[in-house]
């Protein structure tokens, strides 16, 4: 081809469409102020997690605690259900699995506490991927099925040995105690603990969906078949989800009972499964404060709805479920994002108006 053909073929970048070009420096400008906002909301929400527990009471401190461990463990579901597009509902299995590592860990072998952290999150990885490898040959409702079947199962296991697991009674543990150094106060220390564990956890989900691999995992949800057109490994993928999965739910399992002091089997039945379930899609699938959110529901709302009705609380429960899926089908994550973007219209057209 000639040097003339090459010119002609070739798009100069004062030739680029004047709206191509708007809508360019339109998303330029964008990008870093929702940047900007979303770390400051970061910020404000770290700022205010810190200063909690020297303003709360030691109960509302321990409450908040297991909101954010519950968090932790629902990040894993959505890892899986969210980003990924499987269905769980065995996922409070790999919550106990995690918990009674580390309960028997620190019981019978006198375990350091910070040890049984790794230890919990290993033992739930690998068999998250040893259950995850069968699982694949399932999809939609059978894998469903499969995964309730594991957390119905689970509970009468661990009653069956219990020179190990403690049976029916359980296991009593010592807390991990607050360093001298710190200064804390034991429900402050165990705080910490959870919002380290968090945070944590949340730094390694985000870069994990910001790298190749979230790309892979979002394509594998959308489009199966596509994804696997494209060189995308679907069976690799989503056992890989199902692991992760597993080990951030076993995590948090292992700080439960740092927080709580105590594991017995009938804490991890069929009901926590469905409940961590419901709080997800409640919070928001697939979205990054959905987790959170969802914990937050997980934590208060039985609470509350017990309260109201010591009878039925499940009828409570249930209603609430309703009427936050009524009111917002994208969660309540879905629900803020609406209302920040009907406040900022409401504040750009207030400017708009005072010029």
């Amino acid at each position: 081809m000639s040097d003339m053909g090459i010119r002609n073929s070739t798009v100069a970048p004062d030739h680029v469409p004047p709206a191509a070009d708007r809508v360019s420096r339109r998303a330029h400008r964008a990008g870093p102020r929702r940047i900007t906002a979303s770390g400051i909301a970061v910020a404000v929400l770290l700022v205010a997690a810190c200063w909690a527990p020297f303003e709360l009471a030691p109960f509302h401190t321990f409450q908040l605690s297991l909101a954010m461990v519950y968090a932790v463990a629902l990040l894993g579901l959505n890892l899986l259900v969210g980003h990924t597009g499987q269905i769980s509902l065995g996922h409070g299995a790999f919550f106990a699995i995690g918990a009674y590592t580390a309960a028997v860990m620190m019981d019978r072998w006198d375990t350091p506490y910070p040890v049984t952290l790794p230890a919990a999150a290993a033992v739930a990885f690998v068999l998250g991927l040893g259950l995850g490898i069968p699982a694949l040959r399932l999809r939609g409702l059978y894998l469903a099925l499969v995964t309730l079947a594991i957390a119905i199962f689970l509970v009468p296991l661990l009653k069956r040995f219990e020179s190990v697991t403690g049976g029916s009674m359980g296991l009593t543990l010592d807390k991990p105690r607050p360093p001298g150094w710190s200064g804390l106060a034991e429900d402050q220390w165990l705080y910490f603990l959870a919002l380290a564990l968090t945070a944590v956890s949340y730094l390694l989900v985000g870069g994990l969906l910001r790298s190749r691999v979230g790309r892979a995992l979002h394509a594998v949800r959308d489009n199966e078949v596509a994804a696997e057109v494209m060189g995308v490994r679907p069976a690799f993928y989503k056992t890989l989800a199902f692991a992760w999965g597993a080990m951030l739910a076993g995590a948090a399992g292992c700080v439960y009972i740092w927080v709580i002091g105590y594991v017995s089997p009938d804490s991890f039945t069929l009901t926590l499964s469905i409940t961590l379930l419901a709080g997800l899609v409640v919070g928001g699938l697939g979205g990054q404060w959905g987790p959170l959110l969802g914990g937050l529901f997980v934590m208060y709302v039985p609470s509350f709805a017990q309260d109201v009705n010591q009878a039925a609380p499940g009828v409570i429960f249930g209603l609430l479920i309703i009427a936050v899926m009524y009111l917002a089908p994208n969660g309540l994550a879905g629900l803020v994002g609406r209302a920040a973007h009907w406040l900022g219209y409401r504040v750009r057209k207030g400017k708009t108006h005072a010029h």
